[in-house]
């Protein structure tokens, strides 16, 4: 979409973790999926929305082409412009659950514009569903013909038409810039790799979390840019809000003491802003909503209450936040498209349907 049809440049994370891979069997059983924690899911508390059910498109497989079709229309038609794909590389050419980008960028089909994320970080601990730290496969960066071979890998994908650009640059995006070593030499190199290939450069996106703290946010922004980002993706998710005194003796009881619970926050549109989204070289994200239980059990952290209305608040607010900067940078990230086990999805629901996707529709589209 373009400026005459939207308000913002509307992007959404997008979890290819819905189809089985041999490592998946090994790790979970066979035919694990992201599937499997949403559908396990239970309430933990009086009031929690649990488990969380698919409407549309049922417990789909992302291996399935009319699947990601469907997913591809059904964005468009309220308004997202865009996907972009959680990108698993760990090093010496290791990648994980890449099918369905794969199959995208080799059939040309959906139609529908995209752009990668680099999720790099190892995957252990409880937020990958354990209850223990034992590492199942580890991020590594071996060095600069490892930085290459995964330029190299990607390079269909940036020349691809479809491929999401800022000013002629292609996005991409970078999950945990702390861990990336010398992340400024990674971008001059990739930069230099674009440009012998007949790009006209990167539009590196390094994604932050929790920068509530204006002076520190910017002295933090700072640093990002001086590494050679182009901008920073804000997300929020640690709240701010102040609680009420009920609300407060409430999660000291039941979460920390007593451990009946989990982490239970109301959900505020101002629990997902930042002093920064307003700034130019920031992309703030929207969450339409997060319950992470179906992954953590009773270590998770759950928003409760999340309405269509609410979620429309916090587009509002957004949108307020960045409607000074120029369109082709008028980002808007949507966290996310279709985590259905963080309970942050767009997608339809029994209890929602698409009133999340209306909600987003009317405030986005003119």
């Amino acid at each position: 979409m373009d400026e005459k049809h939207t308000n913002a440049r509307v992007l959404a994370y997008y979890l290819p973790q819905f189809h089985p891979i041999p490592e998946n069997d090994e790790w979970w059983g066979n035919g694990f999926t992201e599937w499997t924690n949403v559908g396990k899911a239970k309430p933990l508390f009086p009031g929690h929305y649990q488990p969380h059910v698919p409407a549309d498109l049922g417990y789909y497989d992302l291996r399935v082409s009319e699947t990601r079709e469907y997913q591809a229309a059904l964005a468009r038609q309220y308004g997202v412009e865009g996907f972009v794909y959680w990108h698993y590389w760990f090093g010496n050419g290791k990648r994980l659950l890449e099918r369905p980008f794969n199959e995208v960028l080799t059939s040309g089909k959906p139609d529908f514009p995209f752009a990668l994320a680099w999720a790099n970080e190892s995957w252990r601990g409880t937020w990958h569903g354990l209850k223990n730290g034992r590492m199942l496969i580890e991020q590594t960066y071996p060095g600069d013909d490892d930085y290459i071979a995964h330029f190299k890998e990607l390079l269909p994908a940036f020349k691809d038409d479809r491929y999401l650009r800022c000013n002629g640059k292609v996005l991409f995006f970078i999950y945990e810039p702390n861990l990336l070593p010398e992340s400024g030499h990674f971008i001059k190199l990739w930069q230099g790799l674009a440009m012998e290939n007949g790009l006209e450069g990167i539009f590196f996106v390094a994604l932050e979390k929790d920068l509530y703290d204006k002076e520190y946010g910017e002295k933090r922004l700072n640093e990002l840019m001086s590494q050679g980002y182009d901008a920073v993706n804000i997300c929020n998710l640690s709240g701010h809000h102040k609680l009420s005194i009920w609300w407060r003796i409430a999660r000291k009881i039941f979460y920390n003491k007593l451990h009946l619970i989990p982490n239970v926050r109301p959900y505020f549109p101002i629990e997902f802003e930042s002093p920064l989204d307003s700034n130019a070289n920031v992309i703030p994200a929207v969450v339409p909503c997060w319950d992470h239980t179906p992954r953590t059990g009773k270590n998770g952290l759950v928003y409760h209450g999340s309405t269509p209305e609410l979620f429309k608040q916090g587009v509002l607010r957004k949108l307020d936040a960045i409607k000074e900067k120029p369109f082709e940078k008028r980002f808007l990230m949507i966290k996310s498209w279709n985590e259905w086990a963080e309970g942050n999805y767009m997608e339809p629901d029994l209890r929602w349907g698409r009133k999340y996707l209306e909600a987003l529709k009317e405030v986005i589209c003119s």
